[in-house]
């Protein structure tokens, strides 16, 4: 999906680092990992942080410098969190996204990433079409490798219009409740409330409306719905009794 995009990562000083970029990347559907002189590569700590992509570690590809890392790509965007003193056209993650992930297109790219306290040094941003930038508080900008790689291919995969669940936790197997269903749930849980002596008359609108919001956010699925009615119909019977 993003084959065509190339993780560059420069001189990466520990080993855990560029397993939790590994894991970023793979996250997000991104295989393509390059790296250009890393201090240890491989190692455990590297596999430890990968937590289950060590498919996209074994398939690193390792350079002795950046020049070769980038020979194949046709378009350099380089990471960089501070202004240089000449200036360079810079692109946002974003704006990077909309430009060359949503159009698709077959020449390679490259996404460099520089070391974990320095960054990018000045020649090796010469090397690069863009300078990339991750908009964040200017008054504390540094960002972990892994968590700007992390942001980088976010935009990338959400810009492909790859569809993904939007739901918060697992839907179940059993088909949504009905509206008819719904209102019957509501009938049963206002006469409950009555029958236990826990309504007021003249509350009972507020309320209502209240838990109708409650419920109507849950989204509840038959199956869910029969066991709160279950509730209703065991506090009904055990306050007749």
């Amino acid at each position: 999906m993003l084959a065509n995009f190339k993780v560059v990562l420069v001189e990466t000083s520990h080993p855990g680092n560029i397993g939790a970029v590994a894991r970023a990347m793979k996250n997000m559907g991104m295989n393509q990992l390059r790296l250009v002189s890393p201090k240890v590569f491989p190692h455990a700590d590297a596999t430890a942080r990968a937590s289950g992509a060590d498919d996209v570690l074994r398939a690193a590809t390792v350079y002795s410098s950046l020049p070769e890392a980038i020979a194949d790509c046709r378009i350099v965007l380089g990471s960089s969190a501070r202004d240089r003193t000449i200036s360079w056209p810079s692109v946002t993650a974003r704006e990077a996204a909309q430009r060359w992930a949503c159009q698709g297109g077959e020449d390679n790219i490259a996404l460099i990433f520089g070391r974990e306290n320095s960054g990018l040094k000045n020649h090796e941003l010469d090397l690069c079409h863009y300078l990339l930038r991750i908009p964040c508080n200017p008054e504390y900008s540094s960002l972990n490798l892994a968590a700007a790689v992390q942001v980088v291919c976010y935009e990338l995969f959400v810009a492909t219009g790859v569809q993904f669940s939007s739901n918060i936790g697992d839907r179940g197997e059993e088909p949504l409740a009905t509206a008819e269903q719904m209102e019957g749930f509501y009938r049963h849980l206002l006469q409950t409330m009555a029958d236990i002596g826990f309504l007021h008359p003249e509350r009972s609108k507020s309320i209502m409306r209240r838990l109708r919001r409650l419920f109507n956010r849950a989204q509840l699925d038959t199956k869910e719905l029969d066991i709160l009615r279950g509730i209703l119909r065991f506090s009904q019977n055990h306050n007749l009794k």
